[in-house]
């Protein structure tokens, strides 16, 4: 199967065509890392890529995929993760030279669930500074641009998140919100957000504030046949 094909694919249909081999997890993280090292230079949605983490992650779950063992729910997905959210061993900066170096040693649970669950850790999302504004923009890293047109921005705070779906570099993006920076990126990308409830999802360990966890993606989960969005003018 070509790029274009796989970076257009939602999660459930990347999950549905790894579990039956028509692609392998390294196919699909390898055809991400391609479409990130496209898009990313003109939109800025990344502000860390884990290449080498992820595909080591995506050839162990290839090995589980060949033996034979069961598989979790998102075994072989992309996943981005907003630069907010503790990665172990992936710097974690929440748009803020203060943390310009900080690499956390533990995984927020999120992460550590969708690790359990078998998704790849494909990088880290764009964030205002400590996630306070409506647009995307800090310091460190610099502005981030809507897909869809790069003269307007993608929201924020998840900014990043929200545009790293919507211009097909991962099918599924980890984004919090307090006061909107799911749903105003969503909105903004022509994606799909979901704030849960405070309390559903843990937020430990965290940096201290008010948002809850929630997560982007290019299609509902009920309409999954939907591979749509990400037929941009960046190709």
């Amino acid at each position: 199967m070509n790029d274009p094909a796989i970076h257009r694919m939602s999660a459930v249909q990347l999950a549905t065509a790894i579990k039956s081999r028509q692609l392998s997890p390294v196919e699909v993280t390898q055809a991400v890392l391609r479409r990130i090292e496209l898009v990313n230079p003109k939109i800025n949605a990344f502000c860390t890529i884990a290449a080498e983490q992820a595909v080591q992650q995506a050839k162990e779950a290839e090995k589980v995929i060949m033996r034979g063992d069961e598989t979790g729910p998102l075994h072989g997905v992309p996943v981005s993760i907003k630069d907010s959210v503790y990665t172990r061993g992936i710097r974690t900066t929440i748009g803020s030279k203060l943390y310009e170096d900080f690499v956390p040693e533990q995984d927020a649970v999120v992460v550590e669930r969708l690790k359990k669950a078998g998704a790849i850790i494909i990088g880290k999302t764009n964030t205002p500074e400590f996630c306070l504004m409506g647009i995307t923009d800090n310091k460190l890293f610099g502005v981030t641009r809507n897909p869809w047109n790069l003269d307007y921005t993608p929201g924020g705070s998840s900014g990043g998140a929200a545009a790293s779906v919507a211009a097909g570099m991962c099918p599924i993006a980890i984004g919090s919100d307090g006061g909107g920076s799911i749903r105003i990126p969503s909105s903004f990308c022509g994606v799909f957000g979901l704030k849960p409830s405070f309390g559903r999802v843990p937020q430990y360990p965290n940096f201290p504030g008010w948002d809850t966890t929630g997560l982007i993606t290019n299609t509902t989960f009920l309409n999954h046949s939907y591979s749509g969005l990400p037929r941009l003018t960046l190709a």
